[in-house]
C-alpha cells in the first residue's frame, strides 16, 4: 500500500477530540429508550415498572459497558500513534458511524422480545434484531483491529516508545470481533442461549487487560 501523508499535531488532536465527543454521544443517546419509562403498562409498584423493562434496562448497562472497552482499545490504540493518514482516518470514521448507529441497533434488540425481556433471557425476538445488535459490536472490534494492523504495517504512524505489541494487544480486537459474532450467528437459532453468552464478556477484559507496569504509559 502507497504511503500516505502523515498528520500529526494539532490535526491528530482534533481527530481524536472528535472521535471522543462521537462517542460520548452516542452512549448518552443509549439512555433515551429508557429516559421515558412511565407507568404506562399499569404496574403497581417501581419494581413491576423496572420488570416490565428489564430488556431496555439491561441492554443500556451492557452496551454501556461494552462501549466503555471499546473506547479504551480505541484510546489506547490511538495514545500509541503519531499522527494519521488517510487509512487510518477512513477507519477511524468507519468505526464512528457504527458507534453512533449503536443506540438504533440496541433499542430493536432491547424492545423485540416478550414481557420486556427483549432480547435478553427470551426464546422469542423480532428476527434478525440479535444479528443486527451483536454483528454491530463485532464489525467495531473488526475495525479497530483494521486499523491497529495499518498501524504496524507503517512504522511511521506509531510511536515505537508507546507502541505495546504484545500477544494481547494483536488478538484482543480478533478475540472480541470472533466472539461477537458467535453471539450473532447463535442469536439466529436460539436467542435464548445467545442471551447467555455475553457473560463471557465480563472475563474477557481480564485476561487481555495490559501488563500492570505499562498502564501508566495507557
Amino acid at each position: 500500500m502507497p504511503t500516505q501523508a502523515l498528520r500529526s499535531g494539532r490535526a491528530f488532536d482534533r481527530l481524536i477530540n472528535f472521535s471522543d465527543a462521537v462517542v460520548a454521544v452516542a452512549v448518552t443517546v443509549l439512555v433515551l429508550p429508557i429516559a421515558d419509562i412511565t407507568l404506562s403498562r399499569g404496574e403497581d409498584s417501581v419494581w413491576e415498572v423496572l420488570s416490565n423493562h428489564a430488556g431496555e434496562i439491561i441492554t443500556f448497562f451492557f452496551t454501556f459497558y461494552v462501549v466503555s472497552i471499546m473506547w479504551l482499545t480505541h484510546n489506547r490504540f490511538m495514545n500509541q500513534l503519531r499522527g494519521y493518514d488517510g487509512v487510518i482516518f477512513w477507519l477511524n470514521t468507519a468505526w464512528l458511524s457504527i458507534i453512533a448507529f449503536l443506540p438504533v441497533t440496541s433499542a430493536l434488540y432491547s424492545d423485540s422480545g416478550p414481557g420486556g425481556t427483549g432480547g435478553w433471557f427470551s426464546g422469542t425476538i423480532l428476527i434478525g434484531s440479535g444479528m443486527l445488535y451483536w454483528g454491530s459490536l463485532s464489525l467495531i472490534s473488526f475495525i479497530i483491529t483494521l486499523m491497529s494492523l495499518r498501524a504496524r504495517s507503517n512504522t511511521n504512524l506509531y510511536d515505537p516508545e508507546q507502541a505495546i505489541w504484545g500477544w494481547r494487544e494483536i488478538s484482543r480486537g480478533w478475540i472480541y470481533a470472533t466472539y461477537f459474532l458467535l453471539i450473532a450467528v447463535v442469536s439466529l437459532f436460539s436467542s435464548g442461549i445467545a442471551s447467555y453468552l455475553p457473560l463471557g464478556l465480563l472475563v474477557l477484559p481480564f485476561l487481555l487487560r495490559h501488563d500492570s507496569s505499562r498502564i501508566g504509559s495507557d
